[in-house]
């Protein structure tokens, strides 16, 4: 069977989509889903980027660690290899119409997820929260729908 993947995307991918892309993949790997990877991009993306600290910091109290995120520019070719590519706004998914895939994480959870970066902590929990129940969506909506198939 071939491998899919889900691709994150935000503006600077050092917080939001490198903490969905963390959630799914813990999320995948308890309930033992295989033949699906997890993966996050920026529209706006410096290359070679660490997480944000508050992002690494709200991941590790639920006990997600994400030591080894690097952050990516969006390229065409990334979305070529993805089954779905998640924004987190509607106005990135706008950025992004007749790319491909492309939905806003809104679809899932009822709600675009606002960028914490600069914020206190506690906005980063909220959008950790958000974007865990965003990806218990995804897993229904797109994943165990997909098997089924």
């Amino acid at each position: 069977m071939k491998r899919k993947k889900i691709l994150f995307v935000c503006s600077g991918n050092t917080c939001r989509s490198p903490m969905a892309e963390a959630i799914l993949r813990s999320k995948i790997k308890k309930r033992k889903i295989k033949w699906w990877d997890v993966a996050s991009c920026g529209l706006f993306a410096e290359a070679g980027s660490a997480m944000s600290e508050n992002s690494r910091a709200v991941l590790e109290e639920v006990g997600i660690h994400s030591d080894k995120f690097i952050s990516r520019q969006l390229k065409q070719s990334i979305i070529d290899k993805s089954h779905a590519v998640i924004c987190m706004t509607e106005k990135q998914k706008q950025i992004l119409e007749g790319c491909g895939k492309v939905y806003c994480i809104k679809e899932f959870c009822g709600f675009d997820v606002p960028d914490p970066f600069g914020c206190e902590i506690e906005v980063y929990r909220t959008t950790r929260d958000y974007l865990a129940r965003a990806c218990d969506a995804i897993i229904e909506k797109i994943i165990l729908a997909d098997s089924q198939e």
